[in-house]
């Protein structure tokens, strides 16, 4: 108990923390709901300052500076206690929500996933729908990310738990020579983007809480909404456009934002390898499919099929989860396409999922490297990107997660199946959850949802939520017996 008091402590201080979060709903629930709901956000946040605030007490006399061991157990703490904190008051508010919808409902919405078990989105309370998008907005960015920015006190233990947190293979480069520092800066440019996106919205024509929910979500790249058909309940292309827009944002490191507002210059974006192919692949993916729904006429003009091409490509690229159709009435490319997308397009740094850009180009240098060195053995051809070589464990780091990627997608696509699903809504579920997409095919494809599952199934997808969301490494160190050694 003395070894991990420390983490402990750091856990009960974030929770009292997080009990802060449900005032938001709260506030919702004041203006627009029935009385009756403000106690259940009120029981929520009375629960979770209560836990924390206990547990606070109880290992108080065992501070010290986090270790890098550490930070990981901690990141893994917190992204299995704070969703248990937020489905409390889901399973309070919504008659007959069990516990594991509760659960997944949460994790699916902090690690900003987009899935959902829930049906009657538009007859639920404000403020449920509040809290459910706005748990996406905090999840986004990384809720370890605001703890660093938030909690200097953490001191040098701060940097483990940045870079336990942080996505991507490259978690050694600071923007700032605070890592306190350096969180707060992502967090603003976060927020300023956020406010920029919410008054887009109401512009285009949603109304206010609308706006703030679907703000949540779409910076964010979670991809929930308040109403059963997403962005189809408005059929707006106004709508579409600034979902568009601040989604394609969402999906470029924060990183790069917040350089170009300490440069003055947007010449960081346009000579950054992982931004321009980032675009490029959007770009070709738009072109291709509105190509095929033109030509399959799908669509009654080439305008409708360019819009619908647009949208979607982006939403699922971008791992954001938005619907405004049921792709998965197009041709068959279509769907397998964009749902591939998801799993590799969003860059690090960003609030999307999936492998991200930079290992896709690391892994695809280093193909063609080897390729190289089998006509050429004795050939000097480091992988190179943005002007400077690569070091080999970065390289090493990108082979290892594609493995352990590999190894997750295969192991819980064959729990499924052994649970009795078909090979395409098993699969499809699989790669949605872990990738953080959202939607799958199948039985959880856009016009339906995750509520069909067993309990069984909803917690493999749960796994595979928190895996993806850590990029599986730092939930994978845990099973290695050298992290529980002295």
């Amino acid at each position: 108990m003395n070894t991990f008091a420390p983490v402990l402590n750091v856990l009960a201080r974030i929770m009292v923390g997080y009990s802060l979060m449900f005032l938001v709903p709260l506030g919702w629930a004041w203006s627009l709901d029935h009385e009756m709901l403000r106690d259940v956000w009120q029981i929520g946040m009375a629960v979770t300052f209560g836990a924390g605030a206990l547990l606070w007490l109880l290992t108080n006399r065992q501070r010290r500076e986090l270790l890098p061991r550490d930070g990981f157990l901690l990141v893994n703490l917190v992204w299995i206690v704070l969703p248990a904190c937020s489905a409390l008051p889901l399973m309070l508010a919504i008659d007959g929500l069990s516990w594991t919808d509760a659960y997944f409902e949460a994790m699916s919405a902090l690690t900003a996933t987009g899935a959902t078990v829930l049906t009657g989105l538009d007859s639920l309370p404000v403020s449920v729908n509040v809290w459910r998008c706005f748990l996406q907005l905090i999840g986004g960015l990384g809720i370890m990310l605001l703890v660093v920015a938030v909690l200097p006190l953490l001191g040098l233990g701060g940097v483990h738990l940045y870079k336990a947190e942080t996505p991507g293979p490259m978690k050694d480069a600071r923007l700032t020579p605070r890592i306190a520092e350096t969180a707060r800066g992502l967090w603003s440019v976060y927020f300023v983007l956020s406010t920029a996106c919410m008054l887009a919205y109401r512009w285009a024509g949603m109304s206010w809480p609308d706006a703030f929910m679907h703000m949540c979500t779409t910076m964010g790249l979670g991809g929930f909404s308040s109403h059963d058909a997403s962005f189809g309940y408005w059929n707006s292309a106004a709508i579409e456009g600034v979902a568009i827009v601040f989604m394609a944002l969402a999906g470029i490191s924060f990183a790069r934002y917040f350089i170009v507002w300490r440069t003055r210059s947007a010449l960081t974006l346009l000579r950054d390898a992982e931004v321009r192919m980032y675009v490029i692949v959007l770009l070709a993916s738009v072109a291709a499919i509105t190509a095929v729904l033109g030509l399959q006429g799908t669509y009654e003009s080439w305008g409708m099929s360019l819009r619908a091409a647009g949208f979607h490509v982006v939403s699922l690229a971008t791992t954001t989860g938005y619907a405004a159709t049921d792709y998965a009435l197009w041709p068959v490319f279509a769907p397998v396409w964009l749902v591939f997308l998801g799993t590799f397009v969003s860059c690090a740094g960003s609030t999307g999922g999936g492998i991200k850009m930079v290992r896709m180009v690391l892994l695809i240098k280093q193909a063609r490297r080897e390729l190289v060195r089998a006509i050429h053995p004795r050939v000097v051809n480091p992988v190179i990107m943005g002007g400077s070589s690569i070091p080999g464990t970065v390289i090493a780091s990108v082979m290892a997660y594609m493995l352990i990627y590999g190894a997750t997608t295969i192991g819980l696509t064959v729990l499924m199946l052994l649970s009795g699903l078909d090979i395409v809504t098993a699969f499809s579920a699989v790669v949605a959850t872990v990738n953080n997409i959202g939607p799958g095919l199948g039985q959880v494809g856009p016009d339906s949802n995750f509520g069909g599952l067993t309990d069984f199934q909803t917690w493999v997808c749960t796994i595979g939520m928190l895996m993806g969301r850590l990029e599986l490494l730092a939930v994978m160190v845990l099973f290695v017996p050298q992290f529980w050694r002295k």
